[in-house]
């Protein structure tokens, strides 16, 4: 049984990674029905939360039916990673998850995200004083290091446990690799096998098939994967791995009518959530996935992903489910 603190989460839990503008409330939810194990909010900028900025604030919005639920935030000054602590401790998540992990260069030109892996010492003493801050379980994402002449995941794995930690998803890329390249899970392997290590060591990048979730846990050894890309507007991928693993089998696709009530819910969903123009514009990058192995569909994706008006995206789906209700996706 693999636990974060005192969550239990089953024999290889499945997580939703954390994805800006990806991974909202109703994503997280449509991917909690498939079979996630625990979801991950979008990334919150401390700074962001401590000037009550609309954007940082409206992400902690979390809903009972998402537990176990962690909120993540990012940045590198103490102070206000602190003060997002107490803040974010008043949404009650079950789980806070610091961002050591993310490329993009607005967040790395910060020292914040995979920009802190050039400073392990700032990463390890602001982690450790953000486990004193919060009787809440504490975790880390990041990845395998700077670049490739400066991994030492191992070393850092075992010092962020040693501040209190309760689990670490490691991405299988250095921060100058961003999504390139093939990710390399042999390192997050050797930070499992490190004897001194205790707590779930969760592998990400490149999960993609249910044989690559089998593979991260029978050849590599790992507590469980964290899911991001292969799940963007295809939240049945949590189900599909779980029915895999457990059958040795795979399941049958989503049909037509399936994915288009799928697609219908998470556009009301996010509207609802964020209002009509939000909703309609943030939703757009699932679509592509939604009817991914279509032949002949650009017409319809189009009207999708150019439509402004909510009531036009449905029109389309309506549209798309008419012309395509008997199609077999393979």
């Amino acid at each position: 049984m693999v636990k974060i603190g005192d969550i239990e989460l089953g024999d290889f839990p499945l997580l939703l990674a954390p994805m800006e503008d990806v991974s909202d409330p109703p994503f997280r939810k449509l991917c909690k029905e498939q079979g996630a194990d625990v979801v991950y909010t979008e990334f919150i900028s401390s700074e962001g939360l401590i000037r009550d900025a609309a954007k940082s604030v409206m992400k902690l919005d979390i809903y009972e039916k998402e537990r176990p639920v962690g909120i993540q935030i990012f940045g590198s000054e103490l102070d206000s990673m602190l003060q997002a602590i107490d803040i974010v401790a008043e949404s009650k998540p079950d789980i806070i998850d610091i961002n050591f992990g993310c490329p993009v260069k607005k967040v790395v030109c910060k020292n914040a995200g995979a920009g802190i892996l050039r400073d392990i010492p700032l990463m390890v003493k602001l982690t450790e004083e953000m486990v004193k801050r919060t009787d809440l379980p504490v975790t880390v994402k990041t990845r395998l290091g700077w670049d490739h002449n400066s991994i030492k995941i191992v070393e850092v794995a075992e010092r962020l446990q040693d501040v209190g930690i309760k689990a670490i998803s490691i991405h299988g890329r250095t921060r100058t690799q961003m999504y390139k390249g093939n990710a390399d899970w042999g390192p997050i392997a050797e930070v499992k096998n490190n004897q001194r290590m205790h707590i779930p060591v969760f592998g990400n990048g490149d999960v993609n098939t249910p044989e690559m979730a089998v593979k991260m846990r029978d050849e590599y050894g790992l507590d469980g994967a964290m899911i991001g890309r292969a799940s963007i507007g295809y939240p049945w991928f949590f189900k599909e791995v779980k029915h895999f693993i457990e059958t040795g089998e795979h399941l049958a696709p989503p049909t037509m009518e399936e994915r288009v009530e799928a697609a219908r819910r998470h556009l009301q969903m996010a509207i609802d959530w964020k209002g009509d123009k939000l909703g309609v514009f943030e939703t757009r990058r699932h679509y592509t996935n939604y009817f991914k192995g279509i032949p002949h569909f650009k017409e319809h994706r189009t009207k999708m992903v150019t439509s402004d008006e909510a009531a036009d995206v449905f029109a389309a789906f309506d549209e798309a489910l008419a012309d395509f209700a008997d199609f077999q996706f393979a």
